[in-house]
């Protein structure tokens, strides 16, 4: 990314902020931080503001904006990703994944850019597949809770590909998988964030169901490689990245337990309705293709994660 000007759309969200921070870090000649705070966070950026080339702009993507200079690269990671968060904001989920994200196109397209769409595990649905490979459809409930999100992914990556093939745009399709570290927001609803704000307050762990549905945790340092190797390539299918580690969240509470503690004894929930059993990447294309796998053991970005949160907490703000 060296001498490359980068527009970062949802440049102040949890994993936004990560990949702006990660490009400067590269060498960037500039990075453009597009977001409308609806989900993201000022603060997320404030450490990068004063470096060079570092620029934010307020702006709603689902209305037509323009970016002064050359841009190389445009990442859409601009989307609510929580089930809070889109439950509270479906309409607005929905805009972002369909007029958002071809408005990301056409900026692209005009100024012969590399376009980069952050999908997510979510468009393989609850899987029949495990684990789940990028040519596997999904089976998704498109009238369900979760469908705003779920589709509205799913309609970017179609869009995407029309822009590939119908103008020629050089695209770029990432599937992300459950993906974890410092910035999250202790009350987005997810369950890292979740299982460690209970931790570090001493308080019962909430498992949905039986506890015995997986997940696979990939921490944020690794993840924002895996998208700057795709975006580096000439890779056009999808690709997974995540980490293939799977465990229950009967597990996950465990490893929370012993990374921070402290926590009390588990409390079962009702699941809520299509509530995935499984998710498990297989990232075979993106060793094979990007030569790209998680770095960090989750002990070890548990920690990391944890840390982030206390200080948060000693400070007296809430992220």
């Amino acid at each position: 990314m060296k001498g490359q000007r980068v527009v970062v759309l949802g440049g102040s969200g949890f994993l936004g902020s990560h990949l702006c921070e990660r490009l400067l870090n590269d060498g960037a000649a500039g990075v453009v931080s597009v977001d409308n705070y609806v989900t993201g966070n000022e603060q997320n950026v404030a450490h990068l503001r004063g470096r060079p080339g570092f620029e934010v702009v307020r702006q709603d993507i689902t209305e037509a904006f323009s970016v002064d200079g050359p841009v190389h690269y445009v990442f859409n990671m601009a989307s609510p990703a929580s089930p809070i968060d889109y439950a509270k904001l479906p309409l607005e989920t929905m805009r972002v994944g369909s007029v958002g994200t071809e408005n990301g196109l056409k900026l692209a397209q005009a100024r012969d850019a590399v376009f980069l769409q952050a999908s997510t595990s979510e468009v393989y649905g609850d899987p029949l597949v495990h684990p789940q490979r990028e040519d596997y459809w999904g089976n998704v409930n498109p009238i369900g809770p979760r469908a705003c999100y779920d589709e509205a992914k799913r309609y970017a990556e179609a869009l995407t590909m029309v822009y590939a093939r119908s103008y020629g745009v050089k695209t770029r399709i990432v599937r992300i998988f459950n993906t974890y570290g410092p910035r999250m927001r202790l009350n987005d609803g997810r369950v890292v964030p979740a299982f460690v704000g209970q931790a570090l307050r001493g308080e019962d762990f909430t498992v949905f169901g039986d506890g015995k549905q997986t997940r696979s945790f990939c921490f944020a340092r690794d993840l924002i490689d895996g998208l700057v190797r795709l975006a580096l390539s000439d890779v056009t299918e999808p690709v997974n990245i995540g980490n293939p580690r799977e465990m229950t969240m009967l597990e996950f509470a465990e490893a929370v337990r012993a990374a921070a503690g402290g926590g009390g004894r588990i409390v079962h929930k009702p699941l809520p309705k299509d509530d995935p059993k499984q998710r498990q990447p297989d990232i075979s294309r993106a060793r094979e293709l990007l030569g790209w796998e998680p770095r960090v053991p989750l002990e070890e970005g548990l920690r990391e994660t944890i840390e982030w949160f206390r200080a948060v907490a000693a400070r007296g703000s809430t992220p």
